[in-house]
């Protein structure tokens, strides 16, 4: 029997980034393809038979209407709702507090809709199809060979920094350290890089700049998971509710890069790189919008996918 491999796509910040609903998601394909469109279809031909959408509950008509119910027709879809108030028993929602907690809480929002692998993505990052086949690939090949006796088998999606910068401004990308043997070492959620003539750069506060390595591996939030790492979460998620106090309380995040680095540093999990040197593009600013366009214009052209991409 084939194993089979969920896409989870964290879309809940959605609202809050387009504005008011997410009437204003921008057509970048030639017959009103969203960003997702594409993931979900090289998702699809890489193999994953099912896609669960993670959003905020007041946005599910709107978000139907846009993408969920035309997706519902080429594959399995499910929702799982990510919500402030949704708290371990005895947290509340402390006062101050405007938005949920972070992607690490996203992806614990699908314990019990998800039972099976799974690989996670953004909603508004385009991967590239390079990145999908090896991740379904690793996720089917290690359900099979799963001891439970050894560290969590997760791996991630790793990118080449000089290819996940925007030209209109800084992004926050998790540099990756990496032994050898494609195995991660460690996360360090790095704000602010720029694209410079050199390469890279974080762009300091004051305006000085400290060269980053363009060649290193970036994380863009592309994990593997086995299911069980949703009951790892239940629990993690509890005990980083409990450390928080003063200022953290409004604004402290339970997120996956910090997560899984966490796991790496107990002797948890082990992390394996799936290189891709396929080119990241989003909308991190409004002014990468002409350029995203123009992208998935020249991947067109070049035979990547055809004009209407579901028909």
């Amino acid at each position: 029997m084939s194993t089979k491999t969920t896409l989870v796509i964290m879309a809940a910040g959605i609202g809050s980034r387009f504005g008011q609903g997410i009437k204003q998601l921008t057509s970048f394909g030639p017959s009103g393809e969203i960003i997702m469109d594409y993931s979900i279809y090289d998702a699809i031909e890489a193999g994953f038979d099912k896609v669960v959408f993670v959003i905020r509950r007041d946005l599910e008509a709107d978000f139907k209407e846009i993408i969920g119910n035309r997706i519902a027709k080429k594959v399995e879809v499910d929702y799982a709702f990510q919500e402030m108030d949704d708290l371990p028993e005895g947290f509340t929602v402390p006062e101050g507090r405007k938005k949920p907690w972070g992607t690490g809480q996203a992806i614990l929002a699908c314990h019990g809709v998800v039972k099976e692998p799974f690989a996670v993505i953004n909603a508004d990052d385009y991967y590239g199809k390079e990145a999908f086949t090896i991740v379904h690939d690793y996720l089917v090949k290690a359900e099979a060979h799963k001891d439970p006796e050894k560290p969590m088998d997760i791996c991630m999606a790793g990118f080449v920094l000089s290819n996940t910068l925007s030209e209109h401004g800084g992004v926050t990308r998790g540099i990756c350290t990496v032994d050898e043997n494609g195995i991660l070492q460690g996360i360090a959620e790095t704000g602010n890089i720029v694209k410079t003539p050199e390469g890279a750069a974080v762009k300091n506060d004051d305006g000085s700049l400290t060269n980053v390595d363009p060649a290193a591996i970036a994380s863009m939030n592309f994990w593997g998971f086995p299911a069980e790492m949703l009951d790892d979460l239940k629990e993690r998620f509890a005990a980083f509710l409990g450390t928080l106090e003063g200022e953290k309380l409004c604004k402290g995040e339970f997120l996956l890069p910090s997560i899984v680095d966490d796991m790496l540093k107990e002797g948890k999990a082990t992390v394996t790189i799936c290189p891709s040197n396929d080119r990241w593009f989003g909308v991190t600013y409004a002014e990468d919008t002409p350029v995203v366009k123009e992208a998935f214009k020249n991947l067109i052209e070049k035979g990547v996918y055809q004009p209407d991409l579901w028909a």
